[in-house]
C-alpha cells in the first residue's frame, strides 16, 4: 500500500464558515462503494491471486459463509452470505482465503482519512461504502462529479484499491449511481434524468422492496420501477399500506434524507457458526461467554457503552431466533454484558434441549462513553470491573486476543466470525 501523500491546507473560508443551502433540492450527495473490498485487499496484498477466483470467509470443509468475492468467483454464481460449502461446489477451483479484519479496518481508515479531505459530512455505512454530503465542498473542490473522480483518484493511487462512486442530489441515487457499473463504476444522476432512467430498473431496486413484495407486485403486473410509478397510488397504497407513499417517491427518485456526519455505530456484534450442531448447555454457555468478552471489548475500543444486549440463534433447521434485554444503566463491562447473555441463553431463549448450529451476542442502542452522566456513587463491582477490564484490554493489545481471558469453563469452542454484505 503506498503512503497516504500529505495534501496543502486549502485557502480560503474552511468547511464550518462556508455557508450552504442544505435543503434536498440542492444537496450534492456522494455513494462510495469499495469494490469487492476484502477479495480486493487480499489480491492486492498478494499479487499471485491477481485474475483469480478468490473467495474470502470460512472453509468450505466447515459451516462458514462467504464474506466477500472477487469478480472471477462472482462469474459462477458465488456472493457474500452464501454457504462456503455451497461456493466450492459453485467454483471448485475457487481460493478460499480467511478473512484479516485488522487489515481492513486499517485500509478502511485510510479509505476515511481521503473522503475526510474533501468534507466532514460523511455517513459510514460499513467498512467499504460511505455517504459524502459535498453540497458546500463545491466551493474548494468544484463540481460534485470534479469531487467524485478525484476521491476515485485518490483511493486507487495512494491506497491501491478500485472504488465505485455514485453521484447524485439525493442518498438513494446515489447510492443506485455506485451500484450500477461496477467494477469500477462512476455513473452521475441528475434529479431531472432520475424518473426515465430508474423507469426501466426492476423493481427490486428500491429500498425496502423485497422478494415478498416483488412477488405481490408481480401478481400486479409490476415487475419494473416504472410500472410502479404508473399504477394508481390509491391500488398501490391498498397492497402496500403506508410504504406506498415512500415507494412512490423513491420510483421517481425522490428521497430527501441527509448525510447524517455525527453517525454512530448502531450496533456491535460476533456471532459464530459450529462445525456440528451443539446442545450441550455448558458449551453452549461457554461460547458465549466468549462472544460477550468479543463484543464488550469491541464496545470499550470503540468508545461507547451499550443500553441493549442481544443473543441470535440459529438452530440446525436454519430457523433463527433473536432475544434481547434493556439494561437498567449503559454498560461496557464484560461481565455486565455477558450475564445479560447468558441470561438470555438460558431463560429468555426457549431452547428446550434443541441442538443449535450458530450462535451470536450484539450490543445495541450505543451511546457515546463521553455521553454517559457521571454517577456520584458508582457500584464498587462495576469499577472493580471497569479497572481489570482495561487491564485485560492492555495485554490483548499487546499480545494478542487469545494471551489472556476471563474464565469460561472447560470448553471454548473455535470461532469463526461471520461479516455482512461486501
Amino acid at each position: 500500500m503506498r503512503a497516504l501523500r500529505p495534501r496543502p491546507s486549502v485557502t480560503g473560508p474552511t468547511f464550518k464558515s462556508m455557508a450552504s443551502d442544505h435543503a434536498p433540492e440542492n444537496r450534492a450527495i456522494l455513494h462510495v462503494d469499495m469494490d469487492a473490498f476484502y477479495a480486493s485487499v487480499e489480491i492486492m496484498d498478494n499479487p499471485e491471486l491477481a485474475g483469480k477466483a478468490v473467495i474470502v470467509g470460512g472453509t468450505p470443509e466447515g459451516r462458514g459463509v462467504v464474506a466477500a468475492a472477487s469478480y472471477e468467483s462472482r462469474r459462477f454464481g458465488v456472493h457474500s452470505a452464501m454457504s462456503a460449502y455451497r461456493a466450492k461446489k459453485l467454483c471448485p477451483h475457487g481460493i478460499f482465503v480467511k478473512p484479516r479484519m485488522r487489515r481492513y479496518a486499517e485500509l478502511s481508515r485510510d479509505i476515511r482519512a481521503v473522503l475526510a479531505a474533501f468534507t466532514p459530512m460523511i455517513e459510514p455505512i460499513s467498512l467499504d461504502e460511505a455517504f459524502l454530503d459535498v453540497t458546500a465542498s463545491r466551493a474548494l473542490f468544484g463540481s460534485a462529479e470534479a469531487i467524485g473522480r478525484a476521491i476515485k483518484a485518490r483511493i486507487r493511487d495512494e491506497i491501491g484499491l478500485v472504488a465505485s462512486v455514485g453521484v447524485a442530489p439525493n442518498k438513494f441515487l446515489a447510492k443506485l449511481g455506485s451500484d450500477l457499473e461496477k467494477p469500477d463504476g462512476f455513473v452521475v444522476i441528475t434529479q431531472e434524468e432520475a424518473a426515465e432512467r430508474l423507469a426501466g430498473l426492476p423493481v427490486g431496486r428500491l429500498w425496502g422492496v423485497g422478494k415478498v413484495s416483488q412477488r405481490m407486485l408481480a401478481k400486479q403486473g409490476v415487475h419494473a420501477i416504472g410500472d410502479l410509478t404508473a399504477m394508481p397510488f390509491e391500488d398501490l397504497e391498498k397492497r402496500l399500506g403506508s410504504q406506498a407513499r415512500r415507494l412512490r417517491a423513491l420510483a421517481l427518485g425522490l428521497d430527501d434524507r441527509p448525510v447524517v456526519s455525527n453517525w454512530d455505530a448502531k450496533s456491535l456484534s460476533a456471532e459464530t457458526t459450529f462445525s456440528e450442531d451443539i446442545d450441550d448447555p455448558e458449551r453452549l454457555r461457554a461460547v458465549v461467554d466468549g462472544l460477550a468478552e468479543k463484543v464488550a471489548r469491541r464496545v470499550r475500543n470503540s468508545g461507547y457503552r451499550a443500553h441493549t444486549i442481544g443473543l441470535k440463534a440459529r438452530y440446525a433447521d436454519f430457523t433463527t431466533v433473536t432475544r434481547a434485554r434493556t439494561l437498567k444503566e449503559p454498560a461496557s463491562e464484560t461481565p455486565t454484558i455477558r450475564d445479560a447473555a447468558r441470561e438470555l441463553l438460558e431463560e429468555k431463549l426457549g431452547r428446550r434441549g434443541r441442538a443449535l448450529r450458530l450462535l451470536g451476542v450484539a450490543a445495541f442502542s450505543l451511546v457515546r462513553e463521553d455521553a454517559t452522566p457521571l454517577q456520584l456513587f458508582e457500584d464498587k463491582r462495576v469499577v472493580r470491573d471497569r479497572k481489570l477490564d482495561g487491564a485485560m484490554d492492555s495485554l490483548q493489545d499487546r499480545f494478542g486476543n487469545d494471551v489472556i481471558h476471563r474464565g469460561r469453563g472447560r470448553h471454548k469452542e473455535k470461532e469463526e466470525d461471520t461479516y455482512g454484505r461486501d
